[in-house]
């Protein structure tokens, strides 16, 4: 009986201090682990790192891609734009130019 008695005064004694270690062990997992912990944190900062330089990438195709279509306009041409395009879509080409001709390849 003696024993129980001792038992129970010191789980008495104890039982705070483990219910707080247990309570500061949950909230400090999920600080760091959960949703919205630190772990989640650096990930959002890189995911925003990564849409920045994507966002960076296409701002400059996009520039480049308007600047062609500027020389292309009827009051600014450009006639070296012209001839890359007539080149590009017309097979054009100038007397200088070298034609390699290679054979077609067998199936």
């Amino acid at each position: 009986m003696a024993l129980i008695r001792e038992i129970r005064k010191r789980v008495r004694l104890v039982a705070p201090q483990v219910l707080l270690a247990c309570l500061a062990t949950y909230f400090s997992y999920h600080a760091v682990q959960g949703d919205r912990g630190i772990r989640a944190w650096l990930k959002l900062g890189q995911d925003l790192a990564e849409a920045r330089a994507l966002d960076a990438d296409l701002a400059a195709e996009r520039a480049r891609l308007e600047r062609d279509v500027a020389l292309l306009r009827p009051d600014s041409l450009d006639p070296d734009m012209i001839e890359e395009r007539a080149r590009l879509l017309l097979n054009f080409g100038t007397a200088d130019d070298y034609l390699i001709v290679l054979p077609k390849p067998k199936d």
